[in-house]
């Protein structure tokens, strides 16, 4: 980043507590798509498997993050999966009230 003049966003030396969520995932994101599918062809290819990876709902296939990426904090199962079980929960308390 310093040969190409870039400040970082996110961190600072010795800091590793100012943005955890962010440093996760992106520690994710680097594992599960840039070091997993190198060499890139090009930028546009990074931008390509990285809207597939966050679930924006831009791409046609089964997005990574939201659909397959199993929790065990909520039961071993997508976030995805986890929220349509609460809309439909919401949905069955409503009726019966």
């Amino acid at each position: 980043m310093a040969e190409a003049k870039i400040a970082p966003s996110v961190g600072s030396v010795g800091d590793s507590y100012d943005n955890a969520l962010a440093e996760t995932i992106n520690g994710l994101f680097k594992a599960e798509v840039i070091h997993r599918r190198e060499p890139w062809r090009s930028f546009d290819a990074v931008e390509y498997a990285t809207l597939e990876w966050v679930d924006t709902g831009v791409v046609e296939e089964t997005p990574e993050f939201n659909n397959r990426r199993l929790l065990e904090p909520i039961g071993n199962i997508p976030p995805a999966a986890a929220e349509a079980n609460f809309y439909a929960a919401m949905e069955r308390s409503d009726m019966a009230a």
